[in-house]
Order: structure tokens, then sequence, then C-alpha cells
């Protein structure tokens, strides 16, 4: 039996969270809950490239015959309750989400109540290549259900997953459209590995990153670094910058949540998908 076979019978993999991550209590007041009336939604599992089986979180519109893929992907905390309702709500505005759980063969983030130990114990362990492979494992996926149309898709992150956006759009010329939201643009977590400044010059999608003027752990001066890089590229991609804004502008469920900033980013990362031919087809 060889070693590879052994590390990959080794891997046991569970679900995913239920409720709110431990790290990201106590939960606001003002946090944000989207029904499943008119949707298909719940937990799903599909193997990744190395046999894992992934669970994820999707979603879709159950009057649709084909839905525009979305993959949605999450914080640090894992897919937990507000990643699962990010998808909910993508699902109403016509698509197929789908969230898998990233972190799936590192560890449960989802009780670890101090986020230094997850960036240090989980979330610095997650190689790029692998996440990448069990995006691409989503989206074929996403495709065997027969309920989405893959040959639409678009990707959207949040944090942590705002900066893999960026690395996936570079990795997988298909997609669409992309938005990134608030997603590191120099350093990172992982160990190694590229920065979406060294992906810009390059990048061939379109991706739209959505940004605070207040976010302290991402300097203005990473974001107009960034900008500049793009603008060596044609992908025609773009940087909205929120002037009072901080960090996790959108995460209803904690004291940064920017409603009118929220709002308006959601507005235009859908105007976006649509834009770049990533939406729901248009009914005549």
């Amino acid at each position: 039996m060889s070693s590879e076979t052994m590390t990959r019978r080794q891997v046991v993999v569970g679900g995913l969270a239920a409720g709110f991550a431990a790290a990201a209590q106590p939960v606001s007041a003002q946090t944000v809950t989207t029904d499943a009336a008119g949707l298909v939604a719940g937990e799903v599992k599909f193997k990744g490239p190395d046999g894992v089986e992934i669970p994820a979180y999707r979603a879709y519109p159950e009057k649709v015959d084909k839905a525009p893929v979305v993959l949605v992907v999450q914080e640090i905390f894992g897919v937990h309750e507000h990643i699962k309702d990010v998808c909910r709500r993508l699902a109403k505005a016509g698509y197929f989400a789908i969230a898998p759980e990233m972190f799936a063969r590192q560890g449960d983030v989802s009780k670890i109540e101090d986020f230094r130990k997850i960036i240090s114990d989980v979330v610095s362990k997650v190689p790029d290549a692998q996440v990448m492979g069990d995006l691409d494992a989503a989206v074929s996926y996403a495709k065997a259900s027969g309920k989405a149309d893959a040959e639409r898709l678009s990707i959207t992150g949040f944090c942590w997953g705002g900066r893999i956006v960026w690395l996936y759009a570079s990795h997988n010329p298909k997609v669409d459209a992309g938005a990134a939201w608030y997603g590191r643009l120099t350093g990172g977590f992982a160990a190694g590995g590229k920065n979406p400044v060294d992906v810009a010059p390059s990048l061939k999608v379109p991706v739209l990153g959505l940004y605070g003027g207040k976010d302290t752990g991402i300097p203005l001066a990473d974001v107009e670094k960034m900008r500049a890089e793009l603008a060596k590229a044609k992908s025609g991609s773009e940087i909205v910058v929120y002037p009072e804004a901080g960090h996790g502008f959108n995460a209803d469920y904690r004291p940064g949540f920017d409603e009118k900033a929220a709002k308006d980013a959601w507005t235009k990362m859908l105007a976006w998908f649509q834009r770049h031919n990533a939406g729901p087809r248009r009914t005549v």
C-alpha cells in the first residue's frame, strides 16, 4: 500500500459547522437571516482531487432549470452560518451557489475560540494549490448535478476568501468574473504561494475588488499598488474603496458591519457578474 493511499485513508473529514463559529461570538443582533423558501439548500459532499470527500453548502432556486454557478469562499471561520446565508442570498438572486469547506483536511475551525489559533493551527497549513483543486472540483460537482450552468461561472469570497478570489481568477481562465471582498493583497496566511499583487499583471479574468478605507489590516497603499499592477493587464478589473468602512464590512453578524457599504457592494457585485455574462440569463 502506497503512502499516498494511506494518507487518503487517514484523512477523516466531518460535516459543516452548525450555527456560527465560536471565534465569531457574540453574534450581533443585526445579523441578516435569509430563508430557504423557493430554494434547494443544504449540505452536500464531493470528492476533491485527492479523493477526500469535501463538505460544502449549496443553494439554488428550485424553479430554475440551470442556474449560473458562483463559488463562495469563506472567511477564516469556515463555512458557518454567515457563509451559508450568503449562499442563500445568491440563490435568491438566481445563482447555483456553492461554498466548499476549504479547511476540511486541516481541522474544524468552528470550535476554536481564539482567531489567532485558527490562523496558526489551521489556516496557515492550507496550501493554495489544495484550495485551487477543491474549487475546481466544486465546479465539476455543480456541472454534474444537472442543476447548474457551469459555462456561466463566477467566484466571490470574504477576507481569507477575498484573497483566494484573486488567485483563483488567475488559476482558472474559465471564470467569467470575480468579486473579492477585503482580501489581503500582499502577505497572506499561507506559507509561500503568490499574493494577489503577484498575479495582477497577468490577470485575464475581470475581478471587482471591494475594500474598506478604514481597514487596519489592508493599507490603502496596498490597494493602490494592486491598482497599479492591474493596470498592466487587460482584465478590466476594478477596485472600489468605501472610505468609512472597515474590515469585514459585509459581515452582518459582527460589530464591523457597515450596512450602507455592504448593500452598495452587493449591488455592484451582482451588476458586475451580469455585465460579464456570469449572471442569470435574462428572459424577454
